[in-house]
């Protein structure tokens, strides 16, 4: 099915800010962390940026391929808060397309093609030099929604304590809402 934009949604081009303080991916209390930024789009599409700096690096110089998986599977996790549901990455395929050096802004643009059930289908690209720069990496992900018992009964019982401590209702629900 054809995904839908929850009318609760973030308008288009709202920070959607971190889902978590310590999610190395958006969170801010990660020094080295990615501190990505992702924006709602038009639909159900969100796009991002995140410069990439030494300590992301892999090869000398270069991102870590690693790392710029994770800033992909971190946007396009953000999409799960344009449709309002909580959900984890089942899969995530990645094409490494050229190399993105340190210091370099990476441009990234998401969107959920589908809704099937609990499944949730996106893709993703990110590019260098610009929004419409050459692409760089790009993926396709298959999100699975689930409940907020997913996490409690996993995570770490200090931190889903303090999680579920925040009096702000939103960023309590939104701490749960990327990854397994």
């Amino acid at each position: 099915m054809a995904p839908v934009r929850h009318p609760d949604a973030p308008p288009p081009g709202e920070l959607l800010g971190a889902h978590y303080d310590h999610c190395f991916g958006c969170g801010d209390g990660q020094p080295h962390g990615l501190h990505l930024q992702a924006r709602a789009g038009e639909g159900v599409r969100v796009s991002a940026e995140f410069t990439v700096r030494p300590a992301h690096q892999g090869a000398p110089g270069l991102a870590h391929g690693g790392v710029l998986a994770t800033a992909l599977d971190e946007t396009l996790g953000s999409l799960n808060w344009l449709l309002r549901v909580i959900a984890v990455t089942g899969r995530l395929e990645t094409d490494f397309v050229r190399p993105v050096p340190v210091d370099t802004v990476l441009h990234l643009d998401a969107e959920v093609t589908a809704v099937h059930g609990r499944k949730i289908y996106s893709t993703a690209t990110g590019r260098i030099g610009g929004p419409d720069g050459p692409v760089a990496v790009r993926a396709d992900a298959l999100f699975i929604e689930v409940k907020v018992d997913h996490f409690i009964e996993n995570g770490r019982p200090e931190e889903i304590r303090a999680a579920m401590a925040d009096p702000d209702q939103v960023r309590r629900t939104r701490a749960f809402e990327v990854n397994p």
